[in-house]
């Protein structure tokens, strides 16, 4: 596959927002204008919710997912209104999938922010409050957490636990009902795991338990208009493929919500298309220190303010002029 250049652009997912997390951005009219396209999309002004909160509204999943997207793509354009440079490819972490999409043009922001508005509910309804959750687990071979969930899952005595996310060598992610969560936390720290940490979510997402929703947005995504992907390819959480029509890219989103992220792959696969900069164009830098631990020797960046993305652009300038 040719590329234009050797960039990528990354765009994170839930976990990455915190309230004001624009601000930074304040000034710049682009940022204003997507916001108040969002709003308009949602008819409610996820903008103040950004803006001013309150956390708890913020943090709930139904105006995470949009507010993510929505920063996520404001910062994208406000890049393209000052750079003629474009990624080559991109990605997103879990929700993150859906900014990557729109920035590749599969699909028109305010599709996409009703989109993810209606994915967070369907994520949210699937397994009741209390059921289902979330856990972190540095410092163990994913082989080995993988053979501990499916044996806990085999008892059926807890219930199911499972790979959620592979975000680093170190860092996996485990889902699934809370009974069997907690026994594979026991059990993976006995195992000579560094740390076993429950998350705060609300929901055991990219686990089996969210059939249902893929089954709902297979639905859903009848009604929306996904354009082939030309120029910019993108590759997903699923398979880490790079699916390039409608029908494949909704196949693709349909899969993800109950299957496994696998970052590991997908920084991988960009390196072996000779990605050597990697740009989290988000509210964090979550995603910029997974790519440092998994390829440290390619540069990461993130754009976290306008004084920040002037510098970064100013090096992506010349690392372009010296390879043309």
């Amino acid at each position: 596959m040719n590329l234009n250049n050797n960039l990528a652009f990354l765009f994170p997912g839930q976990g990455s927002q915190t309230v004001g997390m624009l601000d930074s951005f304040s000034q710049e009219s682009i940022v204003k204008q997507t916001l108040e396209e969002a709003n308009d999309s949602l008819n409610e002004d996820i903008a103040s919710i950004i803006a001013n909160g309150p956390a708890e509204k913020l943090n709930s999943t139904v105006y995470t997912q949009p507010a993510i997207l929505a920063a996520s793509i404001a910062i994208y354009r406000l890049w393209l209104s000052k750079s003629e440079i474009k990624p080559s490819l991109t990605a997103g972490h879990s929700l993150g999938e859906y900014s990557a999409l729109t920035a590749a043009g599969a699909i028109e922001f305010s599709d996409a922010v009703k989109l993810v508005r209606f994915r967070a509910k369907v994520m949210q309804e699937a397994v009741p409050a209390g059921v289902g959750g979330m856990a972190a687990i540095i410092g163990l071979d994913a082989n080995k957490i993988k053979q501990i969930c499916l044996e806990i899952s085999d008892t059926k005595t807890y219930g199911v636990v499972e790979i959620a996310n592979y975000n680093s060598k170190e860092q996996i992610v485990i889902a699934g009902h809370k009974e069997a969560l907690e026994q594979a936390c026991d059990i993976i720290k006995q195992a000579g795991a560094k740390r076993a940490l429950l998350l705060s979510v609300s929901a055991p997402f990219h686990s089996s338990l969210l059939s249902p929703v893929g089954i709902e947005l297979e639905q859903y995504l009848k009604d929306v208009t996904i354009n082939n992907v030309t120029t910019i390819k993108y590759i997903n959480n699923a398979d880490i493929e790079m699916p390039t029509d409608s029908e494949s890219i909704k196949s693709a989103l349909v899969k993800q919500a109950a299957s496994p992220v696998r970052w590991v792959e997908t920084i991988e696969k960009m390196n072996y298309y000779n990605i050597n900069s990697f740009v989290e164009c988000g509210p964090a830098k979550v995603l910029q220190g997974l790519v440092k631990r998994i390829l440290p020797n390619n540069d990461s960046y993130n754009i976290l303010g306008t004084e920040n993305l002037e510098t970064l652009l100013s090096s992506i300038n010349a690392l372009e002029s010296i390879a043309v």
